[in-house]
């Protein structure tokens, strides 16, 4: 009894940290990459370009099949058989009902049908590689949106500990307004404000720690969690250095996302497949050259010679050589040509506009790390100075030399101050981490 009362409290003990467990950003990453049923998708459909290689290989060898045919046939005036002499006396046997069967080998190889057949592997083979970059480019897409999630939480958990702060300083003011109206320095009035204030800030609390909830409920979705699954995103320890760092130059940023990302490698990979495809639409003007070769042999019931002797004496094999000269088609092979053409001009195209599309996200992320850094850094000063104005505010406030309206502008002053230094500060975070991973580093 004191073993099992032991056993559940040691459960009981366990219980509470499985559940406080807390998911940094590269443990969110890190699940995602396996869990992601986008990712998952993705994979299969690599896994199915590998076959596709496979089967276009399996074209470029020769074909062989085998058959047989077996039948039964009848003749029901037949009036003549086959005489025998047993012990001198004369047989006759008449077979209205007779069997036959057939079996073939046949083997075929195309030999060369103007490169299509070598052509259609290095295309399934790109397709592949294609495939591949696009697992990696899915995973790039998750990842971003993930850290975009994830600095949010860390932005709003923060302006939730600014907002109970400010709750905490509008709860002292309120006490003091109370004291105020009993001694009768302050009216009910200007106390109501007080009040009004301190269930704003309550009000702010509950509506910021909504907006974290509904952040984890996407990441949660993002990383594939169960609802009853336990989750909850560890804070880590961020400064005001980390958002005062240097930022890359935008121009070294956008050569290294051209050496790096996989939308870019896939682009021209395209572009390489789609002349692959010019060769192919070409060679239905080519002759095509192919070989062939047969074996084949049958039995039937009414001869006189038995199974194995027909099967031997009625061996017939055969091999040839075909050549394929297409002359008119309807202009299908031109029709065909024409459009790889247009095929080809779409996919360098693709190609500009993927890198022109690259560069404006690039230079978006790095004018916002720009402008967030320079915010940061004027906020931070104002904030300084608006701590120190309201601190004074409170001590005339006390003293009855300030009334309830500059007390409260000045509070509203300090929290938006503090509120613009957060989302300077977390905006630029994210946009310098942006701009690291575009740049192809480690996160």
């Amino acid at each position: 009894m004191k073993k099992r009362i032991f056993a559940a409290m040691m459960a009981l003990a366990v219980l509470p940290s499985l559940a406080q467990k807390q998911w940094s950003l590269d443990d969110c990453l890190s699940y995602a990459r396996q869990h992601n049923i986008t990712l998952q998708k993705a994979r299969l459909q690599l896994q199915s370009a590998a076959e596709d290689v496979k089967g276009q290989k399996g074209a470029l060898l020769p074909t062989l099949s085998a058959n047989t045919n077996q039948s039964v046939g009848y003749r029901p005036w037949q009036d003549s058989g086959v005489a025998t002499v047993t012990n001198g006396q004369v047989n006759s046997k008449v077979d209205k009902a007779y069997y036959n069967g057939s079996y073939n080998l046949n083997a075929q190889w195309t030999v060369w049908n103007g490169g299509r057949n070598r052509n259609n592997v290095r295309q399934s083979q790109l397709s592949e590689q294609q495939a591949e970059l696009n697992v990696t480019e899915q995973a790039n897409s998750i990842e971003e949106r993930i850290s975009q999630l994830y600095v949010q939480c860390l932005y709003l958990d923060e302006a939730i500990n600014v907002n109970k702060a400010s709750l905490e300083t509008s709860k002292k003011n309120e006490q003091r307004g109370q004291e105020m109206v009993e001694v009768g320095m302050m009216s009910k009035a200007d106390l109501a404000q007080l009040t009004a204030q301190r269930a704003n800030d309550e009000y702010s609390i509950v509506e910021a720690e909504s907006q974290l909830a509904n952040y984890k409920l996407q990441l949660r979705q993002l990383l594939e969690l169960k609802a009853d699954d336990d989750f909850d995103i560890a804070v880590p320890t961020t400064t005001d250095e980390q958002a005062l760092a240097d930022i890359p130059a935008l121009q070294t940023v956008y050569e290294q996302a051209l050496a790096t990302r996989p939308e870019v490698e896939s682009g021209k990979l395209n572009i390489e497949s789609s002349k692959i495809g010019l060769k192919i639409a070409k060679a239905g003007w080519l002759p095509t050259v192919s070989v062939s070769g047969g074996l084949s042999t049958s039995t039937n019931s009414l001869s006189n010679n038995g199974w194995s002797n027909q099967m031997k004496t009625n061996v017939n094999m055969s091999g040839g050589l075909s050549l394929s000269i297409p002359i008119f088609d309807g202009k299908q092979t031109k029709t065909n040509v024409a459009r790889a053409r247009i095929q080809q001009q779409q996919a360098e195209l693709d190609l500009l506009d993927l890198q022109k599309q690259l560069y404006q996200t690039i230079e978006g992320y790095w004018l916002d790390a720009t402008t967030n850094q320079q915010k940061f850094r004027a906020a931070a000063t104002t904030v300084a100075s608006q701590e120190s104005s309201y601190e004074l505010l409170q001590e005339q406030f006390n003293v009855g030399l300030k009334n309830i309206v500059e007390l409260m502008t000045g509070k509203n002053n300090l929290l938006q101050a503090q509120q613009n230094q957060l989302q300077a500060k977390y905006l630029t975070l994210l946009n310098l981490q942006m701009l690291r991973f575009y740049a192809g580093e480690q996160r």
